[in-house]
């Protein structure tokens, strides 16, 4: 996808991108823009906009359809373009590098600027679109829900979120967003689910998951997604990424939510460490973080 646009942005013309814009903008009222509506919504001329709609689908920013009219739509292409395009023009990014994960529902990039940052374009809708409709909230309430919409309020609720926990919760902090990417710092390590812990680190990595889990419930998020697989483990500590589900302390499922984030963390060190977590009580640790009693300790008894 965004490896293939990347080289692409060199040559695109100003006027390619308020053509893509301008489908952008008519996809709010409907899946597939009619061609004659195109010049309104890009100001571009109709003339600009013929010539424009043929450079943009020979390089698969766009896809055509007829069938009672001509219209056309963004591919995920031609999103990832526009929000390359204005994280370039805001000077955020400077270069486009190699992938550093590939996921269902988002891609993670690194870039360079005054130093490596990561990229990260959400995916979500684009090919599960009717199982992410039922799931998250954010595209209940609307008529017409496009993939696009569903991936960029992802991109704004993660950012949001960051933005509020950054830095006294350990995520990654955040740089920029733009539609469905956002700029963050890089971060090292390795995923918890592909690390080995020595048996004096097991307890400890566990204490300090939790406790950002705690530090972020006073914060007023709960991350609603934890996993194994959004947590980063190095020689400083531990990172929590992916936080597009977060919800605040005051939804009325936030106590489940949370209760479900510590579940999942303990059954997972209980499956692979579980001489030294068996006894660990995730429902105890879960009221303990409600209440704001949580403490490190707690784990060990």
């Amino acid at each position: 996808m965004v490896q293939n646009v990347a080289p692409l942005m060199a040559e695109l013309e100003p006027e390619d991108f308020y053509l893509l814009s301008g489908i952008e903008q008519g996809m709010r009222f409907s899946e597939w823009v009619a061609t004659q509506k195109i010049p309104d919504f890009s100001r571009l001329t109709p003339e600009n906009v013929d010539y424009r709609l043929d450079r943009c689908e020979d390089r698969g920013l766009i896809e055509r359809k007829t069938i009672q009219y001509t219209g056309y739509k963004l591919t995920f292409e031609g999103y990832d373009a526009l929000a390359l395009h204005a994280l370039i023009e805001r000077d955020t990014i400077e270069a486009f590098g190699a992938p550093l994960g590939v996921g269902k529902e988002s891609d993670v990039f690194e870039v360079k600027s005054y130093k490596p940052l990561a990229l990260k374009f959400h995916r979500e809708g684009y090919t599960n679109f009717r199982e992410v409709m039922k799931e998250r909230e954010y595209t209940s309430d609307k008529d017409h829900v496009s993939w696009q919409y569903t991936a960029r309020k992802a991109a704004e609720r993660e950012y949001d979120a960051l933005e509020a926990l950054y830095p006294d919760v350990s995520v990654p902090r955040p740089i920029d967003q733009n539609r469905h990417a956002i700029v963050m710092e890089k971060i090292n390590g390795a995923e918890l689910s592909r690390t080995k812990l020595e048996d004096e680190q097991v307890v400890p990595v566990l204490d300090l998951i939790l406790d950002e889990l705690q530090t972020a419930y006073d914060e007023g998020y709960v991350h609603a997604d934890m996993s194994e697989y959004n947590v980063f483990v190095n020689t400083e500590g531990i990172t929590i990424f992916d936080w597009p589900q977060a919800v605040p302390t005051d939804h009325e499922n936030a106590s489940e939510f949370l209760a479900r984030d510590v579940e999942n963390l303990v059954s997972y060190f209980r499956r692979k460490y579980p001489q030294l977590t068996a006894d660990i009580d995730a429902d105890a640790v879960a009221d303990a973080i409600l209440d704001g009693s949580f403490e490190t300790a707690q784990t060990h008894v």
